[in-house]
């Protein structure tokens, strides 16, 4: 196939050397006559291991061009990769003006090529951009340059990349994914067959969740090495080893490294996980050591808990069924439970609440437990019944935190005029109900 990547940065120029040391007709593009130079002398703008010998190894074959003239890379091109610069602006927005100057050279360079070298053209944004760009920004700049909408001449799509600094060569040929943010079929073949080589399915998705996916990737990234050095200034004042700790740390693959808690859904709760992080904080205070992810994230899992009521509170009506009442589902654990403490706000607010777990019965909480709820939901008695059916009928709103089959069937046998899933789990017929609503989807 014939590229052009705009932008001979890190990530351009990895981009642009991989795609021709494997058979791709590839033309770099920058404002920056030194770096095309560089290129085309077969030399790397940038310092990065195994980068310069791929260049030069392209640039001898014939299969790595660099220019400064849109015009003359796009000529005959199928796809555009737009691998510019996104930095932040002084307010923490993301500066966009690179992205929008290159949006605009692809449209007036497509638009006035020959009618005998136009075929159509996929225009993908490599960058990391804020959900919404290519629908907002990218899209509309190019159907005004071309003047028709997008799938008729041209396709747009997001493919985010997942290159470190340092091994960004090796990234490329072994990505953790290869994922095209599209809804145009023949922009979604296109960078199949551009990225056939790599021993990756490519996953196409809507241009948003790519969008999305690279800021989620990042955001993790950032936050577990918070993590491991927020524990670490703390343990060197306990006189505990945080390496020893972090190492044996990781050899969890089940819960640790693993997908679980990865998934959007309710707050956390139960006698182990808030105990704990206020047992941290306690000990990061005494010994004057900041710990502000941690606290950070208590105060997190409390707004989760107020969205949820702000939700119930904009929805019109004031009876509300709550099914599922256990921090975990098919567990009568209720100590710090999420849903006792949306219970106890509801109640307190006023509204008629009607409480379906499946496996509570007042009789039989003893210890801590009875403590709890009894400090909570005094009559919690009251507040039960018998079915989830007797729960949802005539409610105005639904709260689910439980996916058990007597509650998906009371939803979908009387569904109430708003179900707001808790637990991401109820399945395609209940997502499918007029009122339902997702807690972050």
């Amino acid at each position: 196939m014939r590229i052009a990547v705009f932008g001979l940065g890190y990530v351009g120029t990895v981009t642009s050397a991989c795609l021709a040391a494997h058979g791709h007709e590839v033309w770099g593009v920058d404002p920056d006559q030194g770096k095309v130079a560089l290129v085309a002398s077969g030399r790397s703008p940038v310092v990065e291991p195994g980068l310069e010998q791929l260049v030069t190894a392209a640039v001898t074959g014939g299969s790595l061009h660099a220019t400064c003239d849109p015009a003359v890379a796009l000529r005959h091109a199928e796809v555009s990769l737009i691998c510019v610069g996104t930095p932040s602006a002084a307010d923490g927005s993301t500066d966009l003006s690179y992205l929008e100057r290159v949006v605009g050279d692809i449209g007036s360079a497509l638009a006035g090529r020959p009618s005998h070298e136009q075929v159509f053209h996929s225009v993908v944004v490599r960058s990391t951009v804020p959900p919404g760009t290519v629908e907002r920004v990218v899209t509309p700049a190019l159907e005004t340059a071309l003047g028709g909408p997008v799938g008729q001449t041209f396709g747009v799509a997001m493919c985010p990349e997942f290159l470190r600094e340092g091994t960004g060569v090796a990234d490329f040929f072994d990505p953790p994914f290869t994922v095209a943010g599209t809804a145009d079929p023949a922009t979604a073949a296109a960078l199949d067959r551009l990225f056939g080589f790599l021993d990756r399915p490519l996953r196409v998705v809507p241009v948003c969740t790519a969008e999305g996916l690279k800021y989620a990737c990042n955001a993790f990234h950032a936050t577990k090495v918070a993590f491991s050095n927020e524990l670490a200034r703390l343990y060197r004042n306990l006189g505990v080893d945080a390496r020893e700790v972090m190492e044996l740390f990781c050899e969890d693959t089940y819960l640790n490294i693993s997908p679980r808690y990865l998934r959007p859904a309710f707050a956390f709760g139960g006698s182990c996980l808030p105990k704990d992080i206020r047992s941290l904080l306690y000990l990061g205070r005494i010994n004057s050591v900041d710990m502000p992810l941690l606290s950070g994230t208590l105060f997190s899992n409390e707004v989760t808990v107020r969205h949820v009521v702000d939700r119930v509170v904009t929805s019109p009506g004031r009876s509300v069924a709550l099914l599922g009442l256990g921090f975990k589902a098919e567990t009568d654990d209720l100590r710090e439970s999420p849903s006792v403490e949306l219970a106890e706000r509801l109640t307190g607010k006023g509204y008629d609440l009607a409480i379906y777990d499946p496996v509570i019965q007042p009789a039989r909480l003893v210890g801590a437990n009875r403590g709890f709820v009894e400090s909570k939901l005094p009559h919690l008695r009251k507040l039960l019944t018998d079915s989830a059916a007797e729960a949802v009928a005539g409610c105005d709103v639904a709260l689910i935190s439980v996916a058990d089959p007597s509650i998906i069937a009371a939803l979908l046998a009387d569904p109430p005029p708003v179900v707001i899933d808790l637990c991401g789990q109820l399945g395609p017929e209940v997502e499918a109900l007029a009122g339902y609503e997702g807690i972050g989807w």
